[in-house]
């Protein structure tokens, strides 16, 4: 009796014993299991973010990319030489003339009691614009220059080809019998010309000499005093 009743103790404790063993196992499948969810959700967000990442470093490409297009542009578009005529469209400039680039001739006109008429051509190839100021002109070696005998200057004039410029010297103005006598006058464009020409002409008397501007016509470079 004693015996059978130790058996049944022994099975008894054998049966807790594996009941307690299942369930230890179970513990540990559960929390294994549940550590694996746990670190495939947080690795999720992980692989979200080095999307999001990839994303916005594709965005920053293309940006910059669509920056430089449109500074290329830009730039290219809005290159220009010239002067901006008002009408969107631009000039090129034209180069101005030195005495050098001008074919010179003198005549004696009677006129407005006698003048020396200057002409002015372009050399052959050359186009070269006249400034709108008045001519430089000088006689004697004291290099007296001839002042404005009209109240503003007048337009530029591009020489080219057959076009001619003309301009009216007055060698005297004053009516004594004083001034110097010369068979020459000095012509330059302007005063930082530097290469003036001497042109010959007739024996003049020079005292307060007068220069208009530059004209296209004969006919408006008389020196009127």
């Amino acid at each position: 009796m004693f015996g059978n009743r130790r058996r049944a103790l022994l099975v008894s404790a054998a049966l807790v014993g594996g009941a307690m063993l299942m369930t230890a196992c179970q513990d540990t499948d559960a929390a294994t299991d549940n550590g694996a969810a746990q670190s495939s959700s947080s690795a999720t967000p992980g692989a979200s973010s080095g999307s999001s990442a990839a994303t916005s470093g594709q965005g920053t490409d293309k940006g910059s990319d669509q920056r430089s297009d449109t500074a290329g542009k830009g730039t290219k578009d809005g290159a220009g030489s010239g002067v901006d005529t008002g009408n969107g469209k631009r000039e090129q400039v034209g180069q101005v003339c030195g005495a050098n680039d001008i074919s010179w001739s003198t005549r004696s006109e009677t006129q407005a009691g006698g003048y020396i008429l200057i002409t002015a051509k372009a050399k052959s190839g050359i186009t070269c614009v006249l400034p709108a100021a008045l001519p430089t002109v000088a006689f004697g070696s004291d290099g007296t220059e001839a002042g404005p005998a009209e109240q503003s200057v007048g337009e530029q004039i591009t020489l080219s080809g057959n076009t001619t410029a003309y301009a009216g010297v007055n060698p005297k103005t004053t009516n004594t019998d004083g001034g110097k006598e010369l068979d020459s006058i000095i012509v330059a464009i302007g005063d930082e010309d530097s290469n003036p020409v001497s042109l010959p002409v007739d024996t003049i008397t020079v005292d307060s000499p007068i220069v208009t501007n530059w004209h296209t016509s004969p006919a408006d470079a008389v020196p009127f005093d």
